[in-house]
């Protein structure tokens, strides 16, 4: 398998991928890494990589607007699977040296601003510089550009930096949502805790429509558990919505609310369904909304209609 992944190597994303299995040696996996995450999913659509692992989202800076952008357009894609991972960020430099003498620190813009509290008691004289990755931080530092950077552990051990402190964000249970992407083929096979995702564009003419779509799956007993929104780039007031939906396209609750959303919504993009992360005991239906709810109802309105049932 050849995975692409937004690097360089040593960010989290490298680390999300490697718990996937298969991904820990060379021999059963190709790693590449890439400069952002339109890259990423370009090779992914040019046939360069088998799978693209991208981050969603985070506990505390929220949705990663450039994936959801990349996935609702261009050539389709699917997410076959979710990674959630703890962020845990380190301040690491060259060599080991009082956090007195540090001035500059280098930092993604999130990183920086999931450990602003920490740094301004810590470091309160450095200056905190944004690059483009927790892994350009770590470099920055391993060539001397910054005197320490915020990164992640596993940037520190690939550029041979000393970690000076370790725990640094200011939230400790912060975690990021990435998934790993793949051209579009049959979904994984239900599990029973499971997310579909999709990207709706819904009728903006007409009134009430964003309500019409959460009828469609609330009247179906399907958990709408995220909703984002982003621009469609037409012009202003043109949004497109990115719904996380509890359930399977395999699942007859949620294969009838995707026919319902294809009837009332402008455009609708299946963005996958795939096992939730961590998932260890699949939630119960609510009564009335199982499988086998749906078939006897559907059983029963044949009855009725053919005049053997009432």
């Amino acid at each position: 398998m050849r995975y692409a992944y937004l690097g360089p190597e040593g960010t989290f994303a490298e680390q999300a991928l490697r718990t996937i299995p298969g991904t820990d040696s060379a021999a059963s996996a190709d790693l590449k890494a890439a400069r952002s995450v339109p890259e990423a999913l370009d090779a992914l659509r040019a046939g360069e990589a088998d799978a693209a692992l991208v981050p969603l989202e985070n506990s505390i800076g929220g949705q990663v607007g450039v994936t959801l952008d990349e996935l609702a357009n261009g050539e389709p894609l699917v997410i076959i699977r979710e990674v959630v991972l703890p962020v845990q960020f380190v301040l690491a430099a060259r060599a080991d040296r009082p956090l007195a003498t540090i001035r500059t620190v280098a930092a993604h813009p999130q990183a920086g601003t999931q450990c602003r509290n920490w740094l301004r008691e810590h470091v309160p004289d450095a200056e905190v510089r944004d690059v483009l990755s927790n892994a350009t931080a770590a470099i920055g530092a391993a060539q001397g550009d910054y005197d320490a950077a915020v990164c992640a552990e596993i940037g520190a051990r690939r550029y041979k930096l000393t970690v000076l402190a370790k725990d640094i964000a200011d939230h400790a249970d912060a975690v990021t949502r990435f998934a790993l992407v793949s051209r579009p083929g049959p979904p994984p096979p239900p599990t029973g805790d499971d997310l579909t995702t999709l990207a709706v564009y819904i009728a903006h003419d007409r009134v009430g429509a964003l309500l019409a779509v959460l009828t469609e799956l609330s009247v179906r007993g399907v958990n709408l558990t995220r909703i984002e929104s982003r621009p469609t780039g037409e012009r202003l007031g043109r949004y497109v919505f990115f719904l996380d939906c509890g359930g399977h396209v395999h699942d007859i609750p949620m294969g009838e609310a995707l026919k319902g959303l294809h009837r009332v919504c402008a455009d609708v993009r299946f963005l996958g369904s795939y096992p939730r992360a961590g998932h260890d005991q699949a939630p119960k239906p609510r009564p009335g909304y199982a499988d086998r709810d749906f078939l006897e109802a559907e059983d029963w309105l044949a009855r009725v209609r053919a005049g053997s049932a009432s």
